[in-house]
């Protein structure tokens, strides 16, 4: 018997438990939602952000597909022919840099869906993102069978992360048609080292990848020549180079004038295409966008080549975007003998 000679009603004892269990249903079901979708679906990955740690295989993954769809973008403009091509400024050594609107849409898709599929990590790309552009490209979240055949996941931490793009590499090249050059390329730093590279071509579909400590479905080539190696070098530092390297090397050095970074790195490796020229060490003398070098950069250690400054110092990806020591990037070769035997283009690349 209540107190007081109050008697509780039993129906209004069921009102109030039925009350108390919708404000507690209220309260816990998003939470529950959310625990049960992590055990049958896999955890979300904004949630995965929040909780500060990212997988690299499915970053490789994504990596890949954002390559794969930027260098979507960037044919469809070209074979349209809708280049809609323009300056966006000068190069430090007075050249003009071309933006077309391959560079923007390549870019626009391939930032999008990085974002969107890692909302926490930190993306660097060579054209600016609007701000007010709120495109949602989604990733079904699907890892390629030879990525999960060759790599495991491994965790890091969300803010270590810093991803690289490069929407179009080689757009002057793109403007006049030389397809060859062209590529789309992401990078994933951790700690500033490079550890996540892809270079993708456009215009063969053909997709290089790597994972420092991981995999690859790329490999070097079997036979490099370190007396007389076969060099290769922008088209607009062919002279630079050539004078230096073939003192040093004889008059028998080839020197390479190609267009495009990622093409470049490719030409240090076994590469199964016609149209992709083989050189054993790749230049680079003046100042040059990490988002260039970024994906060749871990294609190479992953394989155990070295891509440093011309002083022979290791490139972090970190802070700011440009690197000023130029770079020599080999495989397979004595990369010190390389960087001790050309010391007067390292000279070069402060001019």
């Amino acid at each position: 018997m209540a107190p007081m000679g109050i008697r509780l009603s039993p129906l209004g004892m069921a009102v109030f438990c039925l009350l108390g269990l919708g404000v507690l249903y209220h309260l816990y079901s998003g939470f529950l939602a959310g625990r049960f979708a992590f055990f049958m679906l896999g955890e979300p990955e904004a949630a995965r952000g929040a909780a500060g740690a990212v997988d690299l295989r499915e970053l490789l993954a994504v990596s890949v597909e954002a390559a794969a769809r930027g260098g979507e973008e960037v044919r469809r403009v070209r074979e349209g022919n809708v280049l809609n091509e323009k300056a966006k400024g000068k190069t430090r050594e007075g050249a003009e840099e071309k933006l077309t609107s391959g560079d923007l849409l390549s870019n626009r898709r391939m930032f999008h869906l990085l974002r969107a599929a890692f909302p926490g990590v930190q993306i660097n790309s060579e054209e600016h993102v609007d701000a007010t552009d709120q495109e949602t490209v989604s990733w079904d979240r699907s890892i390629p069978e030879d990525i999960k055949q060759k790599i495991q996941s491994k965790e890091v931490p969300a803010e270590s992360v810093t991803v690289w793009i490069d929407p179009l590499d080689a757009t002057q090249e793109y403007t006049e048609d030389l397809r060859q050059y062209v590529t789309t390329m992401v990078c994933v730093a951790v700690n500033g080292k490079p550890v996540i590279g892809v270079i993708h071509k456009p215009f063969s579909a053909y997709t290089a990848w790597a994972m420092v400590d991981g995999g690859s479905n790329i490999k070097a080539r079997s036979s490099y020549n370190e007396k007389t190696p076969r060099i290769i070098v922008s088209r607009s530092h062919a002279g630079k180079v050539e004078q230096v390297a073939r003192q040093t090397f004889g008059n028998k050095t080839v020197i390479i004038p190609a267009g495009g970074a990622g093409y470049k790195v490719l030409a240090l490796l076994d590469v199964p295409e016609k149209n992709q020229e083989e050189a054993d060490v790749y230049i680079h003398v003046t100042y040059i966008k990490k988002w260039d070098i970024c994906a060749g950069n871990a294609v190479l250690r992953a394989l155990g080549g070295h891509m440093t400054t011309l002083a022979g110092e290791e490139i972090s990806y970190t802070g700011t975007d440009g690197n000023e020591g130029g770079l020599i990037a080999s495989i397979n070769m004595n990369h010190k003998a390389l960087i001790e035997k050309l010391p007067n283009l390292e000279k070069t690349s402060h001019k």
